[in-house]
């Protein structure tokens, strides 16, 4: 009798244990601690159930809780539609998205938590169903424009995403007029076949008035701009004095030379470096991050309004902050020349960019200097000078940085060197230009420090594992890509022309290399693009799985906690754990409330990029209106059935270029990402340099369109770049 190997037997222990209870969800650790799973197997495990969710042996719900799969005709889950019409009822990992046609949304809208009735499958093909009940809604207003029809008000969504105009009654107007920019909620909708009615909560003002745009997206994705009055008081009540007995309690680095290095228009500082060398000739660097947590103690109302926000969110004109400014930008805030409370990381770094040992230690700092990023530039090109006891620490900072991330590179961490767009506004917040974001080395010099920080604390925690497993904590994962999404982007690749094979084990170090191969090519920006959406999307939990995009095995977020409310637990979390007899310190249901904790500041993390993204997006299509007719170099960056997508190199702005308006017939290749001719075999593909017109920008709407002027010749421009990069390898 052929014996079972060794992945086989432990795939029925688990399969064993959730068939015992096949109604029960279990974490991963609940799994492994009831199969004996040492500490050093618990990665492999980990991945082995990952396989056998991509099987479709067991389930992952949320939270990463695994169970039997059971049969289902109904599935619940977030709706999220595409500007098309159709939608998706996304699904956990391991799971197929259900495609949901225009004709079977039914009441449901982008965003909203609907129940869906299963279709019968058909070999091959995605599942596909109906929704048949919304649960939950997405959004609380629709934010829009409101118009006069003959006979009634309507406001038209500023989100293409939501295909409903909303009915509103005259004696529900609230003091609205025509062609202003509202706040609705839907009021009454029992049949799909007729659109929703609802009433005015809120008038935004007239297009074209200053900030109405941006309020607009304020209101979209309910960001909270005022603080509850119970917060205000609370925090009013906070002294600026530190108690001297406080201080007399921490380590005293106030003689430390130490500065903060920040943006120009920064306002709060919660991260300074110091750097010293040491005699046996390591460093001692210093990281030191504003002490919030000693402000803001669990059960104050402050506490609770930073978890419901989870994150500062910085719109175009503007910063919607987890805290309070009598926090964020004066108490915790590491200001020059002022004493603050601090939470310090200070490690022993080799030469060679080796953490040998490290102290996490409640402190007390005395900021020398506030630098921007550019002042610290301006010192290292030549073109400022700096205090001469500055000078010496700035010149090893930036010698060590560089070890640390060509050590981080070789490691197999992703570089994805992808432009941002910086709007520069007028004061009555028009767009006036647009520059690319020039990523400095004084700005890599601090992240590659605040990344070691948050390695070396996450280290700190899994030496705390015992038999029983580590303690609960709150970790920044990154997992791998799936099979099915690398296979794709291999495909792509192969379209492109790049012979490169992505599928099996795939590691950071491949994608890594290949990012590598492909600097310098007209193709670069796109398959970086590509590539980004290939990944997992990286975001907060208490089940470490290693951040695969950084190519570190544990990792955190450690350094920003007036900013992000995941370095505000854990630096709680660490004063628990280098407390003494912290194990009986664990308060029961502790990893219960870390897993609340992960998936809603996790959930506000994607709320606070989509609106980053759409207040950008919104300044720079009223920029382009400006420039109708006007011609431009761009280059293909995403190709649909209805047309190809162009993004103009110079202002990093992205416009449609319609396929009715493209001569000839084309057809819509999806494995290539191409558009190719009927009749002459011409071809449109991502990456292709193209020169479009700008023939319509509305703000309105947010949307821009382009007419082909010209098709450059693809690989003339590829063969130079390659040719460029070969010389200078040489």
């Amino acid at each position: 009798m052929k014996k079972k190997s060794g992945t086989s037997e432990l795939t029925e222990k688990i399969l064993e244990i959730l068939r015992r209870n096949p109604d029960k969800l279990y974490k991963t650790k609940e799994l492994a601690r009831s199969l004996g799973i040492s500490p050093r197997k618990y990665s492999s495990f980990r991945n082995h159930l990952k396989k056998l969710v991509e099987k479709g042996d067991i389930i992952r719900e949320k939270s990463n809780l695994y169970g039997l799969p059971k049969p289902r005709s109904v599935v619940e889950g977030k709706l999220v539609v595409k500007a098309q019409g159709f939608g998706f009822l996304l699904m956990p990992e391991g799971e197929q998205d259900i495609f949901i046609s225009a004709n079977n949304l039914g009441l449901g809208l982008n965003g909203d938590t609907v129940k869906v009735q299963l279709f019968a499958t058909t070999r091959g093909k995605r599942p596909e169903g109906r929704v048949i009940e919304v649960l939950e809604r997405g959004h609380r207003y629709i934010v829009g424009t409101l118009r006069k029809g003959k006979y009634y008000h309507f406001v038209v969504p500023d989100d293409l995403r939501i295909t409903r105009d909303i009915y509103i009654h005259d004696s529900d107007l609230n003091g609205a007029e025509a062609g202003q920019k509202v706040a609705a909620e839907i009021v009454h909708w029992d049949d799909e076949f007729l659109n929703p009615e609802g009433r005015i909560v809120k008038i935004i003002g007239f297009p074209g008035e200053p900030g109405v745009d941006v309020m607009s997206v304020v209101a979209s994705y309910e960001l909270p701009l005022d603080f509850p009055q119970e917060v205000q008081k609370e925090v009013e009540a906070v002294p600026v004095k530190i108690p001297r007995q406080e201080i007399k309690r921490r380590l005293d680095l106030r003689d430390v030379v130490c500065f903060t290095v920040d943006p120009e228009d920064a306002k709060d500082f919660d991260d300074a470096v110091s750097l010293a060398r040491l005699e046996n000739g390591n460093y001692e660097l210093g990281v030191h991050i504003a002490d919030v947590s000693y402000y803001v103690r669990p059960g104050m109302a402050a506490d609770r309004e930073a978890l419901a926000r989870g994150t500062s969110v910085y719109l175009v004109d503007r910063v919607v902050p987890m805290l309070p400014e009598r926090l964020s930008n004066e108490i915790c805030s590491l200001r020059p020349e002022t004493d603050r409370l601090t939470y310090s990381c200070l490690m022993e770094v080799t030469p060679a960019g080796e953490v040998i040992s490290y102290d996490i230690r409640e402190t007390v700092i005395h900021s020398n200097k506030r630098f921007t990023y550019q002042d610290v530039q301006a010192f290292w090109d030549g073109r400022k000078t700096v205090e001469p006891d500055l000078a010496t620490p700035l010149n090893q900072m930036r010698e060590l940085a560089r070890t640390l991330r060509r050590k981080r590179m070789l490691n197999g961490s992703l570089n994805f060197d992808t432009p941002e767009a910086k709007v520069i506004l007028d004061k009555k917040g028009t767009p006036i230009d647009i520059r690319r974001q020039v990523t400095l080395e004084s700005m890599q010099m601090i992240e590659e420090f605040m990344l070691l920080a948050n390695k070396t604390v996450a280290w700190f925690v899994e030496g705390l594992r015992t038999d029983e497993g580590t303690p609960p904590f709150i970790y920044r994962i990154h997992e791998k890509p799936s099979s099915e999404k690398m296979q794709k982007f291999s495909e792509f690749l192969e379209a492109l022309g790049f012979k490169v094979k992505l599928t099996g084990r795939v590691t950071s170090k491949n994608l890594s290399t290949f990012l590598n191969k492909i600097r310098g090519t007209n193709e670069e920006l796109v398959i970086e693009n590509v590539m980004l959406r290939s990944l997992m999307k990286a975001r907060y939990d208490t089940d470490n799985a290693g951040h695969f995009g950084l190519a570190f095995k544990f990792y955190t977020h450690f350094t920003s906690p007036i900013r992000r409310y995941a370095d505000l637990e854990v630096h709680r979390l660490l004063k628990l754990y280098t407390a003494d007899g912290w194990q009986e310190k664990i308060k029961p249901g502790l990893e219960k409330k870390l897993d609340d904790i992960c998936q809603q500041i996790s959930e506000r993390e994607v709320v606070a990029q989509e609106a980053e993204r759409t207040s950008v997006k919104m300044k720079q299509v009223q920029f382009m209106a400006d420039k109708l007719g006007e011609d431009f170099d761009g280059i293909i960056s995403g190709v649909v059935h209805f047309g190809i997508f162009v993004e103009i190199v110079d202002y990093l702005v992205e416009g449609l270029v319609h396929i009715s308006d493209l001569d000839g017939v084309y057809e819509f290749e999806e494995k290539t990402y191409t558009l190719r001719s009927v009749t002459t075999n011409h071809a449109f593909r991502i990456g292709d340099p193209v020169r479009v017109k700008v023939v319509r920008a509305d703000p309105d709407e947010s949307v821009i369109d382009f007419i082909l002027v010209e098709k450059k010749e693809r690989k003339q421009k590829r063969g130079k770049s390659r040719s460029r990069k070969a010389r200078a390898a040489k």
